[in-house]
């Protein structure tokens, strides 16, 4: 593969920004150390990356914004990526949900989602985040949640407060339960058939389910302000 041109990291932001505008450093090294991704470091100790290494990065950001998928999963696509088994950019789309396996603590999620530890500790109030405890008592993130952490930043950066959030949360509760009674059929049956079926149909209605509310919002939106003009 063609290395093309090499850039340092403010160069890579950049250059993704136009289409990922919530990109960071921290996002980028967060990448890194999940294994993600994986840039040359020069003489003097920094990041560089070539071409294929910004077209990896384009690819891992849209998975996560377009299609909800965990790490994980864009971990084994990247790999079936690598190995040549489906051309970059024409890869299978696959919604099913699946358990994260990774996970951050307070620190590393305020890294990765660019919060500070009051926003972070606003968002746990409010149930608008949430954790777990590790075998050692210790509390943290399911990776899963970066996603939701993120979005919540820019809302903040808008005005809204956290206590504002908790309204979108209690709506995803209440999406969830549909989704639930819809699948649970499928997950009456013992057999691994069922259960696999399940979670496509739960991931493509995840899918679907954003994109409804994201169009009936900009639709009412939109009505808004012809109103107010």
């Amino acid at each position: 593969m063609v290395e093309g041109r090499v850039r340092i990291i403010s160069e890579v932001l950049a250059a993704l920004r136009p289409e990922f505008p919530d990109v960071t450093i921290s996002k980028l090294r967060f990448l890194e150390s999940q294994g993600l991704i994986h840039p040359k470091r020069n003489t003097s100790g920094y990041r560089e990356f070539s071409d294929p290494d910004l077209e990896r990065i384009r690819f891992i950001l849209a998975e996560q914004r377009d299609n909800f998928l965990p790490l994980k999963v864009i971990k084994s696509k990247l790999t079936a990526w690598e190995r040549g088994e489906t051309p970059a950019g024409t890869l299978n789309i696959n919604g099913a949900l699946e358990p994260s396996t990774a996970w951050l603590n307070s620190d590393e999620m305020c890294r990765a989602a660019g919060l500070t530890r009051p926003e972070l500790k606003a968002l746990l109030e409010h149930d608008v985040l949430w954790t777990t405890a590790d075998e050692r008592g210790r509390d943290r993130f399911d990776a899963l949640q970066l996603p939701v952490a993120e979005a919540a930043r820019r809302l903040l950066a808008a005005g809204l407060e956290p206590r504002h959030l908790r309204s979108l949360r209690l709506s995803a509760g209440r999406t969830r339960e549909l989704l639930i009674g819809l699948t649970a059929p499928l997950l009456r049956h013992p057999n691994p058939a069922s259960r696999a079926r399940a979670a496509e149909v739960l991931g493509e209605c995840v899918a679907a389910a954003a994109s409804l509310n994201a169009a009936l919002l900009r639709s009412e939106l939109t009505g808004w302000l012809g109103s107010e003009a």
